[in-house]
């Protein structure tokens, strides 16, 4: 929230390091059954939702590629196993898609970044921590040294399968003319999440004969590592404002899922217009004088939900108590906490310790961290209130944790306008603000959940709902999740 995270540089040619595992959620996981045929909570964009191995599968056929400059090991045998494996999938997808015959990638090429052992691309490899697509030779290279063990450590096989299915989706993208030399980074990195995300589809749907990737905890590993490739938030007047832009987490995140539940064809759409519309009014730089963080106190929460008051009107507006222990006493609702709603006594209750800890930042390099993180789960509670106030809609299931979510992105977008509150105090969303609130869906599912803070098992679905919000109004989350 302004008066958000701190920079952070994207090494090489298309995306930097990451070192994160996700970490376990806060909030609980509905069990039951759906009500809506049409968008089932328990479902992942048509898959049953379910845990399950993730990963190089045992006894996997090795790669039919050979890699050039490799040591032969076993970052190197990986990554070959996962070209050979996109090589497959594309092998039906691309013919099926754009009518025309597969090529594929001319040559695929290791080095360790540590040492000083040729060249990608025209370029020194000595230091060159990344993986890419080179449209010169079309070839595509990675750092078996430091990028693609990272990868490995913070997420797993897949995270590895995940960062070239990207690389080869700017193969294919080229390939079948949706991009070309004039095409904007922006765009070209975007349709090469899309058509990443249509290969990780296969892999789910239990089509890859090298991998395997759950719908629960390994997608939202998945996901977890895109949010970590979002650029950097950077202030206005920022000499690299701009330059090179591949996109923020939910931009980057919502191709994705384009890709992994509407298949190939759906990247096609991607253009800076598309782009544009996802995009909005929210900000993308921060003013020079700001560092996007709100202090997280009782004067800030007052203001968050003085904010929600204007903005939403309800006739009858909650009430707010930073009595933690009064979540407690509810008599038609279990706490959530740090903040938790009371539809019995139409009381917000915050507590605010927790909720200063769960918007700490964290420059782990990862996940978006900050104030919105802890806001957002905020913003979700009077979103409850909202619904209560409403009526006609149950509050304590599946649908319930994903209109929630789905409402928080409408008051997101809602904030990206200055809010004068009654006591003087201004809040606004600032650049950084909506990728916190995307990574506290993914972690804690919090601002997705029900009002007794139980969610869904999958963390595409709560972005998802957000998402909906994000690019929509109340009645259509009302309509959506009914």
């Amino acid at each position: 929230m302004g008066p958000s995270i701190s920079p952070r540089r994207l090494l090489g040619v298309t995306i930097g390091v990451c070192s994160l595992l996700i970490v376990a959620a806060c909030s609980t996981t509905l069990q039951g059954n759906a009500v809506s045929v049409f968008d089932d909570p328990f479902k992942v964009a048509g898959l049953p939702a379910t845990d399950g191995p993730t990963g190089l599968r045992p006894g996997a056929e090795g790669p039919s590629r050979d890699v050039g400059g490799g040591d032969g090991g076993d970052i190197d045998n990986l990554a070959a196993s996962a070209v050979s494996d996109i090589e497959q999938y594309w092998e039906t997808a691309y013919p099926e898609t754009f009518d025309d015959g597969f090529t594929p990638v001319k040559a695929l090429i290791s080095w360790d970044a540590n040492e000083f052992d040729g060249t990608f691309c025209d370029e020194d490899t000595y230091g060159l921590v990344n993986a890419a697509y080179c449209y010169t030779d079309k070839t595509i290279g990675w750092d078996r040294g430091e990028l693609l063990p990272g990868l490995r450590r913070a997420h797993g096989d897949i995270g590895v399968a995940m960062v070239l299915a990207h690389e080869y989706g700017h193969a294919v993208s080229r390939a079948a003319g949706l991009s070309n030399d004039n095409t904007k980074t922006l765009v070209a990195e975007q349709q090469a999440d899309c058509l990443g995300g249509a290969y990780m589809r296969w892999v789910a749907e239990d089509n890859s004969p090298r991998f395997s990737l759950s719908t629960g905890d390994g997608l939202n590993n998945v996901l977890a590592g895109v949010i970590s490739f979002r650029d950097p938030v950077m202030q206005e007047g920022d000499p690299d404002a701009g330059f090179d832009e591949h996109g923020s987490a939910f931009e980057r995140i919502s191709a994705f899922q384009f890709g992994f539940t509407d298949g190939p064809a759906a990247c096609a759409g991607i253009d800076m217009r598309e782009i544009g519309q996802r995009r909005g009014d929210l900000p993308v730089l921060l003013p020079e004088d700001q560092t996007g963080e709100l202090a997280i106190d009782e004067e800030s929460v007052r203001s968050i939900v003085d904010a929600m008051g204007i903005l939403f009107t309800p006739q009858d507006p909650p009430a707010l108590s930073f009595d933690a222990e009064a979540a407690d006493s509810c008599a038609d609702a279990r706490p959530s906490p740090p903040a938790s709603y009371c539809p019995a006594t139409n009381t917000i209750v915050v507590d605010l310790p927790a909720l200063q800890q769960l918007g700490a930042q964290d420059d782990n390099g990862g996940l978006a961290t900050g104030d919105n993180v802890a806001y957002s789960v905020l913003v979700s509670r009077y979103m409850q209130a909202i619904q209560h106030a409403r009526g006609g809609v149950a509050l304590d299931n599946a649908e319930a944790a994903l209109r929630t979510a789905c409402l928080t992105g409408v008051a997101t977008v809602k904030m990206s306008k200055q809010v004068t509150t009654p006591d003087g105090n201004t809040i606004a969303l600032t650049a950084g603000d909506v990728d916190e609130a995307v990574s506290g869906m993914l972690t804690n599912g919090l601002a997705a959940s029900d009002v007794n803070g139980e969610s869904v098992p999958s963390g595409f679905s709560r972005i998802d709902a957000f998402r909906v919000g994000v690019l929509g109004d109340a009645d259509r989350c009302f309509k959506r999740f009914p």
